[in-house]
Order: structure tokens, then C-alpha cells, then sequence
């Protein structure tokens, strides 16, 4: 502490635990607490401009403002926030290292309570009420899940679900021999290893149409009659993707095989039923056998009715968005089939791509299209009419699905969103060389790009020659940072929650714009800047944290802070769902508690706080 902060006199109004009593959460306190707090309270005056911490600072205690006027300010001297009587000081950084996230300055001449670390620490570990004040404070390792959710089917990862101990049979084995341990061990197929690589798998199916009805023997090896090189899915996947990718290829068993290539357990579809949980799965193999997009339509209406089971669930905001794009992901992908059935085969290959939200996988139950087709460099004009029609055919269908046009036409509906690969090369590079106000905007969008289905090969070092371009480009990293400093946290000077101030949506807080958009911008700059490809919001602070774009409390501020914003963003979507009303995006203040109002203000201030040091760096 510096030296402008100095014990009082002892306060004339009484106890200095009677003062403190008056502000949550020290309410919340027993009293049989108080003569602790009593005898362990400290008074500190800070004359006007007199500095009560630094940042980086070792933290003496919490510090509580009786009171005058406190600035919060950056190593640099920006002010961030002011704060005023009632509120605290210093918990983040008690919880998490000990040092002061930032510096605090008195603007007036301010009276302060100090809870020294020690005490601080024993209420949090002694008093449930406390803690649950200030548990936000303490930051969130990213993937750390918890809570009922965490044994459904669209959160446990294959892993969990798989059977561990597969039969296995070398392919000399004669099929005979594959019947007797299918009858054993009670399971309707085998797969086939060289050591613990996998060559192929046999199946009851198998069994009876290549073996009986060609009138085989049972000496016969299994290697005839088995189907090679099948199709394998990684243990860090989701029940959910493997739900997928067995409805989507009309297979009942997926080999697991580990990156190493190495044979590690296999999953079916029995053990997918026996653990499903959550609706996600049926909508899931539904839309990749719909036969028309009134089918998938019906199936889209139940998704209110998911995002509702999901938090009530408890799960994780990323879990909820992932689990609703990859819906979105399998309806598109139907929908190209079904578009190429009406239509025919494509007159070049093509890949369709997702940007904005459905390209960061962030979709939730209010959520708008952003697509293009990028083709091979062999299409000409005369093929346009076609990319066309299957264009207005996947956006169609998936506005009908609930994912509405995009406002901006950022559509592959859009003929400047439907171009052979090498404009689309031309488009990232002239972004980049001229990065006016459209292309910043521009930009923005496209570098969350993610190949959905087509011809893959289109995507290939486009996006990695693009990052290479922007990063090698400090004129245009400023731009783009400038740009993504203009969505702005609704704070307000002095720390509170600042709404819209007029318009349809006046005295609401919106929790897109204003809430996760500046974290998503924040996420970008640091995938440029670090060459990040992944284009998730999480996985690019985790990626910039790990590279050192940023520090590692930094970024687990970050993503606790944005899990906090897109959880309270989501809630109120299901609230609005329970209630019968469309979801939206605006939240009244009012809806929320004084501990929620608090936890929400602290996640804007970590935002607006890594905004200052991107915009200081």
C-alpha cells in the first residue's frame, strides 16, 4: 500500500463492523463473525490524488470504500472505472496470485475499510454465502465442467462412452472362429488389428451377406469379408458427433483410435441410447435423413424446448453453443444434399463455408446466417445460375430451420459471396493492403471462416496465407484493433451497468453487441496476431494464452469473464423460452439479482480492462 493510505482515527459513527454491515455481501455474515471483523478492521484515509494500490502490487486485503470517490486505472495511467460507497476493491486479485489486477487512486478524499488477506481468506473458506459473492473472482481453467450436465450425452466425450475392450481378431482368422466370439461376448461385430493398428471390422451384416449368401466356409479369413480401413472416430469427440457420423454413413459401430493411430475402444450405437440425454442426439440423426426442409423445419422447433433442457442442465455456455451449431452444421449439410438431388451434380467442385457465429461455433437460440461458396478456380460465369439456385436453396431452408437471413446479405445468396477461390484470394489480400472502414468490417467476418461441406481442399492454405498476410501487416492490425475497440462494455463511469437509452429496446442491456461481441473482437485480434487459425472464441484465447499473446491471467480472466456474459446471455433466452416469448438478446438489469448485477459488472470491467491493454499494446 502506498503511503498516502493511512490509518484513521477510529470512526465516530460506531463499530467499524456495524459500518461494514451495511453493504453487501458483509450482510450476509453471522454475528457471531462480527467481533472477528471487529477486532481485524482497519480504517485507512486517502487524500485527493493519493494512490491506495498499484498494479501488480502484493495486495495487504480487501478493501472497502465508506466513502468518496475511487479511479481504477491501467499500469499507464488510463482510467478504466470509477468506484464509489459500498463496493469492494481487490478480490480478483486475492484469489488468484495475490496482486492487484490494476491500480486504485483516490479521486476525492476517500475512507476505507481493509479486511486484511488472511481474514478475507477464512471468510471465503468458512462462509458459504461470501464465497458465492465473490466465486467469480476466482478464475476458470478452460474445459473444466461440472454440474448434472456433465454425464449427458452431448457433453461426455467418447471417451467415457466407449466400450474399452473391443474383440479383436487378426485377419487370418477364420470366420467361423469371428461367429463363436460374436456369440460369446454377445456383440454383433469384430475388429480386425495388426498390433494395435487397425486394418478393418466384420459385422453380423457381413457375416450373412458376404459369407452365407455367397455360400462361403467358415475357414475362410476375415480379411475377405471385412470392411477395410473403416471409418474411426478420436476419443476427444463427443457422443453427439458420433451420433452424427453413424446416422450420416447408416453405421451402427465406430472404431476409436487415438491420434497415435493407435486401436483404444469402440463405440455403438447401443451405448450412444443407453446414455442419451438430452434431445440434441434424436434432432441430430433426424436432420441428416430429413427428406425435405419441412421435415427439418419440424425438427428446428423442438430446438426452444433443448436450449431450455440444456440450461437448466447446467451446462456450459460453449457446450450449449457448440451442441446448437452442430445442428445448424447437420441441417446445412443435408440441405446441400438435398439441393444437389433437385439440382444435380455440381458443374465444379465447391465448399461451403460458415462465418460469424456459426463459423466460430457459437450459435444460441437466436441466431442469423453467415455463409459463402467458394469454388474451384475452373468455374465460369456460365456455372453461376447453379451455385445460385443451391444458394437460395441452403439459406431458404435454413431460415425456415429458425437461423434468419443475415441482415448485411452476408449470404452466399450473394453473388460477391459465391466466387471461385482465387477472388476470394484477392478479396483477403485487397482487405488487408487497404483496410478501410468496409474492410475491417469485412474482414472481421470472414476470418472466422470454417469449411462445412464440400470439397475441403478449396479451403487449404487459404486461411494460413491470409493470417501470414494480416500479421505481416502492422497497418492493418491497427485498424482491425481500432475497429474491434468501437464495441465498448455498457459500463458506466462510475462502474455501473449503462443501458440503452432509447428505441424499442430502452433501459436494456444488449447481451450480443455489448456483451460477448467485444470479447469475440478481443479473440480475433489475438488469433491474428499470434497466426491462430482456430476460429472458436475460447479456443483463440487459449491458443494466444499458450503462445504468450497474452498472459495467462489475462486469459483466464477472459474466458471466465466471457463464460459469465454468454451464461447470463443464454439464461435469459431460456427464460423468455419458459415463458413463451421469442428469445432476443436484451436483458433488463432489473431481472437480475444484486449478486448477478455485481458478477455481470465485474465480467464488463475485465473486458473493458483487456480492451485497454489491447489498445495500449
Amino acid at each position: 500500500m502506498d503511503d498516502d493510505a493511512i490509518p484513521g482515527p477510529e470512526a465516530p459513527q460506531g463499530r467499524l463492523v456495524d459500518r461494514l454491515a451495511r453493504y453487501a455481501p458483509f450482510d450476509l455474515l453471522p454475528p457471531d463473525r462480527h467481533a472477528e471483523l471487529d477486532h481485524e478492521l482497519i480504517r485507512l484515509d486517502v487524500a485527493p490524488g493519493g494512490t491506495i494500490f498499484e498494479q501488480g502490487e502484493v495486495l495487504r486485503g480487501l478493501y472497502v470504500i465508506l466513502s468518496g470517490v475511487v479511479e481504477v486505472r491501467t499500469a499507464e495511467g488510463e482510467a478504466i472505472s470509477r468506484r464509489g460507497e459500498g463496493e469492494a476493491m481487490g478480490e480478483r486479485g486475492l484469489l488468484r496470485d495475490g496482486r492487484a489486477m490494476l491500480g486504485a487512486h483516490a479521486e476525492t478524499a476517500v475512507e476505507l475499510l481493509l479486511l486484511p488477506a488472511p481474514l478475507f481468506r477464512r471468510l471465503v473458506d468458512a462462509e458459504p454465502g461470501f464465497a458465492r459473492w465473490f466465486g467469480r473472482a476466482v478464475p476458470v481453467e478452460p474445459g473444466e465442467d461440472s454440474g448434472p450436465y456433465a454425464a449427458g450425452l452431448t457433453a461426455l466425450q467418447v471417451s467415457a462412452l466407449m466400450s474399452r475392450a473391443p474383440v479383436t481378431a487378426p485377419p487370418g482368422t477364420p470366420v467361423a472362429e469371428i461367429a463363436r466370439r460374436m456369440r460369446d461376448a454377445s456383440v454383433s461385430s469384430v475388429l480386425v488389428t495388426q498390433g494395435e493398428a487397425l486394418a478393418g471390422i466384420v459385422t453380423v451384416h457381413d457375416l450373412t451377406r458376404k459369407v452365407l449368401a455367397e455360400d462361403l466356409t467358415g475357414a475362410v479369413a476375415v480379411e475377405r469379408v471385412m470392411t477395410p480401413a473403416p471409418l474411426t472416430i478420436d476419443p476427444e469427440a463427443t457422443g453427439l458427433d458420433a451420433m452424427i457420423a453413424m446416422a450420416g454413413r447408416d453405421i451402427n459401430h465406430l472404431p476409436v483410435v487415438d491420434r497415435r493411430g493407435r486401436l483404444i475402444g469402440m463405440i455403438g450405437r447401443t451405448d450412444l441410447f443407453r446414455r442419451q440425454a438430452a434431445t440434441a442426439s434424436s434432432m441430430a440423426g433426424e436432420l441428416v435423413s430429413a427428406p425435405d426442409p419441412a421435415a427439418m423445419e419440424a425438427v428446428f422447433a423442438r430446438l426452444p424446448e433443448l436450449l431450455g433442457v440444456l440450461v437448466a442442465a447446467n451446462a456450459r455456455p460453449a457446450a450449449i453453443c457448440r451442441r446448437v451449431t452442430d445442428l445448424a452444421d447437420a441441417a446445412t449439410r443435408r440441405l446441400l444434399q438435398l439441393a444437389e438431388a433437385k439440382l444435380g451434380p455440381p458443374p465444379v467442385p465447391y465448399l461451403w463455408a460458415a462465418c460469424g457465429s456459426q463459423g466460430r461455433r457459437e450459435q444460441t437460440g437466436v441466431s442469423d446466417q453467415d455463409n459463402c461458396l467458394i469454388l474451384d478456380d475452373a468455374a465460369t460465369p456460365d456455372h453461376d445460375a447453379y451455385f445460385q439456385a443451391l444458394a437460395r436453396f441452403v439459406s431458404d431452408g435454413l431460415n425456415r430451420a429458425g437461423f434468419y437471413y443475415c441482415p448485411g446479405e452476408m449470404m452466399a445468396t450473394n453473388p460477391r459471396w459465391r466466387q471461385p477461390r482465387r477472388i476470394w484470394q484477392g478479396y483477403f489480400a485487397g482487405w488487408i493492403a487497404q483496410p478501410d472502414d468496409m474492410a475491417q468490417m469485412l474482414a472481421s467476418v470472414m476470418f472466422d471462416l470454417r469449411p462445412i461441406a464440400g470439397r475441403m481442399s478449396l479451403f487449404d492454405d487459404l486461411h494460413s496465407q491470409t493470417l501470414a498476410m494480416a500479421r505481416g501487416n502492422s497497418i492493418f492490425l491497427r485498424h482491425m484493433i481500432g475497429n474491434a475497440l468501437k464495441h465498448a462494455p455498457p459500463l458506466t463511469l462510475f462502474r455501473g451497468l449503462s443501458t440503452i437509452r432509447s428505441g424499442a429496446h430502452r433501459n436494456t442491456l444488449d447481451l450480443k453487441i455489448a456483451g460477448v461481441v467485444p470479447v469475440v473482437d478481443l479473440a480475433r485480434i489475438y488469433a491474428l496476431r499470434g497466426g491462430i487459425e482456430a476460429a472458436n472464441t475460447r479456443e483463440r484465447i487459449v491458443a494466444a494464452r499458450d503462445l504468450g499473446v497474452i498472459s495467462r491471467t489475462g486469459a483466464h480472466d477472459l474466458l471466465d469473464a466471457y463464460d459469465l456474459i454468454a451464461e447470463t446471455r443464454l439464461r435469459h433466452q431460456a427464460a423468455q423460452i419458459a415463458r413463451g416469448a421469442a428469445p432476443d438478446n436484451y436483458l433488463a438489469p432489473e431481472a437480475l439479482s444484486d449478486l448477478e448485477r455485481s458478477h455481470l459488472r465485474d465480467a464488463f470491467l475485465v473486458v473493458k480492462t483487456m480492451q485497454s491493454a489491447l489498445g495500449q499494446g
